[in-house]
């Protein structure tokens, strides 16, 4: 079973440390905040299996715990 991902660009400091972590999942937009490349951040597309060491690696180094991780999807189409 996959897991999800958003970023909450509402908390987000974008200090680049995702993107160095995981920059085949999260890039920045134009105001430099990061969010979720697979589905411009909706949260509703499971991570590739070989991109989840680095997305949990990004996860626990976000200093203000803006990456958000669940089991299912954050927004049910």
């Amino acid at each position: 079973m996959g897991k999800y991902t958003m970023i909450d660009q509402e908390t987000c400091i974008a200090c680049g440390s995702c993107g160095a972590s995981s920059p085949e999942v999260y890039d920045y937009d134009e105001e430099g905040l990061a969010f979720v490349l697979l589905d411009n951040n909706k949260g509703n597309t499971p991570i590739p299996e070989e991109f989840m060491e680095d997305v949990e690696e990004a996860y626990e180094d976000c200093p203000t715990e803006s990456i958000k991780l669940s089991d299912t999807p954050f927004n049910k189409a």
